[in-house]
């Protein structure tokens, strides 16, 4: 599994800025998907909507924010903003146009880095025994795959005395000791089938 990198952004926003619009704008901008990492900042109007409500609800006045969460991309955002009043109630639901900034907001968002396209799946293993069915090396190299959950198929070889032989997507990497080597340095994890 590839774990995708984050790209920092600091955003600063300005009295009077709509909360949802500037994310809204920025995730057009960089043109890719982004989370709301952290959030430190207060408004004078906040526009949520709550669970099982129609329409959203609007307070006004000196609001802290405690916490905004969820996702930016071109194609919309989903964020969730929690909030509390000047009598320390706390307030929250999906954050709606309409949220303004009261002093200022300072925001860290990551944005996801490019990923490469993934690799085209192959027709068949990735992994190829060559040699015979009732070799003690070959059966060891089998047993260690399947304990691995790594798919494997098992090819005569070409001349019945041949030593065992393992083929890594086409390329020869050698005999059972060179594959126990690959294991031993992490190396074969690549190969696993996907849970």
């Amino acid at each position: 599994m590839t774990i995708a990198a984050l790209r920092p952004l600091r955003l600063q926003l300005q009295p009077g800025d709509d909360l949802r619009h500037c994310l809204e704008e920025r995730a057009q901008e960089e043109k890719g998907t982004g989370f709301v990492l952290g959030v430190v900042g207060n408004l004078s109007q906040a526009a949520f909507q709550c669970p099982g409500r129609k329409e959203p609800t609007v307070l006004r006045g000196e609001l802290e924010i405690i916490s905004l969460q969820g996702t930016l991309a071109p194609q919309g955002v989903h964020l969730h903003l929690s909030f509390s009043d000047a009598g320390c109630q706390v307030w929250g639901g999906h954050l709606e146009p309409g949220s303004l900034v009261l002093k200022g907001a300072d925001l860290l968002v990551g944005w996801l880095a490019s990923q490469p396209a993934p690799p085209q799946a192959t027709a068949g293993p990735r992994v190829e025994l060559v040699g015979r069915a009732d070799c003690p090396l070959t059966l060891r190299a089998q047993r260690m795959l399947r304990t691995l959950e790594i798919g494997h198929r098992l090819v005569a070889p070409a001349s019945p005395g041949a030593p065992l032989e393992v083929r890594i997507d086409g390329q020869s990497v050698g005999d059972y000791g060179a594959l126990a080597e690959l294991h031993g340095q992490g190396k074969l994890e690549a190969l696993r089938r996907l849970r």
